[in-house]
């Protein structure tokens, strides 16, 4: 999904030409009328409803009961997040006062102190600054520090709305990036050891947040290859890394930390993730994100809480700017100053996610969309002295097979998989063979293409670790943000004019497009120490020759990070919330099944009612 989704440009109802099957579940339930006669004969307009059905509500958990409808209910779901919801939010509830200590009382449920207002959060992707950095010429650094005065800072929402309600953090999402690609180097290590390769799960385990996945272990850090996965190809659950995304993770740390030091519902915080795609929207909403996976006391009868109450992306945070009537541009470049800032209620914490340090610039071998299989490999070779880095480009640019080798010898195997066309191929050459019902017949799949390593993937079994996203290029070409063809319409809102020399065409197309995006993975990348580029954009990767025994002398920081920090981080976060760690970093997946065209108890009639009332018949 591109566009800019909105509300207004929906219907209150799916039409009866889309197979979806909530508008039917929907149907009200049929009052009995006091001169019932049990023998009386009835007809199929009587069988209609009496009073029309309310306008159908579609949910994420609807929609992945239901194959039949993919892009029109998750539209709906997409449009309820949005920079509107976050206006009327702010509007809706003061801020909660800081400081804020537990020995106010308590006096709600579950021992929390019931005030009011809300405490606002947000957190924001590298890939939504690069986006902007690209559209205002400036450096993503910049673009941060503007996003953060506009959320935060005195001439931002703050300035405005009903109770100047403005967000008390603006978390950015490179600092838990870091500990995904920890863990994630820890998940690989631990499903490729020999006993884990020998254990075996009992039936209907697959994707369950206590099961160790399978060889390819494949990134989950893309919703819109999770959805895909789970409603189309649920044979690779097994496979899913069961790692939460950085977005995911933030918001857990987020809620379960704020609402064990501040003694709050984690109701009362209120979390906004600002992302480079729509389908962050979806992750958002899925239920294994909420309070009831790690909230210790969680009362059942109580609604869960999302870990991200909504997602926007670039584009709508312009439009957040625009409604307040605030010209982004204009927002000062620099970071807010102490007196500004609130400290986080975790000193510990506060040092890790607020530190004047800048995170390391990512690199552009690492890839737009956070460097997980380059970081895990590096972790292998910091283990492995002497060993190097061979690259084998597949069939097109999305599409790399990495190894690691020592003299002859292969020690371990990777790819990259980018874009839904490279993607289909992937989980095709997953497929468990079809076994054969005829006696003596061969076991096995269906031919493959001639080739050599990823181009056909005759070894994709034989990788470790395969990163997947569902965006060719990868996170810094998401639908959300600032696409070429919408550069024009935001500079002239804004009153800039074309910067450094760039003409943005007046029709562009695809290289147009391409072109772009390649200011948007500069502005992504700056201020990063990178060797030149390759034809294709796609830089070289170093032979680790000659670093790999300094690396393997300091094995515990790999790619400027130092795993026992990161391990300190989260043993102090699990003791400081009483959330055991598996909780607080994974997730699980489940196969999602429809129910279209399944018959169900009384069809007749609720289908007949549903007819009746859209104006329709048999």
């Amino acid at each position: 999904m591109s566009a800019i989704l909105s509300a207004d440009d929906l219907n209150d109802f799916i039409s009866p030409g889309v197979a979806c099957i909530k508008p039917i579940e929907t149907l009200p339930a049929q009052k009995p009328e006091d001169n019932l006669n049990a023998y009386e004969v009835t007809t199929e307009d009587k069988v209609a409803a009496s009073e029309p059905p309310p306008p159908a509500q579609i949910s994420l958990t609807d929609c992945l009961a239901c194959s039949g409808c993919v892009t029109s209910a998750e539209a709906v779901l997409v449009s309820l997040q949005s920079h509107s919801e976050v206006l009327s939010t702010l509007d809706a509830h003061p801020p909660l006062q800081l400081p804020y200590t537990v020995n106010r009382g308590t006096n709600g449920m579950n021992g929390y102190y019931k005030g009011e207002g809300k405490l606002f959060v947000a957190s924001v992707s590298p890939q939504t600054r690069a986006s902007l950095a690209a559209v205002f010429a400036v450096s993503e650094e910049d673009a941060g520090n503007m996003i953060t005065q506009l959320l935060s800072g005195p001439a931002g929402l703050k300035a405005g709305g009903t109770h100047g309600s403005d967000f008390t953090w603006v978390v950015d999402t490179n600092v838990l990036r870091e500990v995904c690609l920890v863990a994630a180097a820890d998940e690989v290590a631990t499903a490729l050891a020999p006993e884990a390769l020998e254990t075996t799960y009992p039936p209907g385990s697959d994707g369950a947040i206590d099961t160790i996945p399978r060889k390819p272990i494949l990134t989950s850090a893309c919703p819109g290859w999770i959805c895909y996965a789970e409603k189309t190809h649920p044979y690779v659950l097994p496979h899913l890394s069961r790692l939460k995304s950085p977005q995911a993770l933030t918001g857990t740390l987020i809620k379960s930390v704020l609402s064990s030091r501040y003694h709050i519902s984690p109701s009362q915080i209120w979390h906004v993730a600002i992302m480079p795609c729509f389908d962050k929207k979806l992750e958002a909403s899925r239920s294994e994100l909420t309070s009831t996976a790690w909230l210790p006391d969680h009362d059942s009868s109580q609604n869960p809480v999302r870990d991200v109450d909504c997602v926007i992306t670039a584009r709508e945070l312009l439009h957040l700017a625009a409604a307040r009537n605030i010209s982004f541009s204009s927002l000062p470049r620099t970071p807010l100053s102490s007196s500004e800032r609130t400290p986080f209620p975790d000193p510990k914490l506060d040092a890790f996610l607020f530190s004047p340090i800048r995170q390391k610039p990512h690199d552009a071998v690492e890839g737009s969309s956070g460097g997980y299989l380059y970081h895990i490999l590096q972790t292998y070779q910091s283990q492995n002295p002497g060993s190097s880095i061979s690259v084998n480009r597949g069939r097109n640019a999305d599409v790399v097979e990495y190894s690691l080798v020592r003299g002859s010898d292969t020690i371990v195997k990777m790819a990259r998989f980018y874009g839904f066309r490279n993607i289909q191929n992937l989980v095709r050459r997953l497929k468990p063979a079809r076994i054969s019902r005829i006696p003596g017949a061969k076991t096995g799949g269906s031919r493959r293409p001639g080739g050599n390593g990823a181009a056909a993937g005759e070894s994709v079994k034989d990788y470790a670790y395969v990163e997947v996203m569902a965006c060719p290029g990868g996170c810094t070409n998401g639908g959300g943000q600032v696409k070429v063809t919408e550069v024009e319409s935001v500079r002239a809102v804004e009153g800039v004019h074309a910067v450094n020399g760039d003409v943005v065409s007046s029709r562009p197309g695809p290289k147009e497009q391409k072109e772009w995006l390649a200011r948007v993975d500069e502005a992504y990348f700056s201020g990063s120490d990178t060797e030149s580029t390759d034809g294709d954009g796609d830089q070289s990767m170093k032979d680790a020759g000659e670093t790999t025994d300094e690396m393997h002398r300091n094995a515990d920081i790999v790619n400027g990070i130092s795993r026992t920090h990161i391990q300190a981080i989260l043993s102090h976060w699990a003791e400081a919330t009483g959330v055991e760690k598996q909780k607080l970093l994974y997730t699980s997946y489940r196969k999602v099944e429809s129910d279209v065209g399944k018959k169900k108890q009384s069809d007749v009639e609720r289908v007949a009612g549903l007819a009746s009332t859209l104006g329709g018949g048999w």
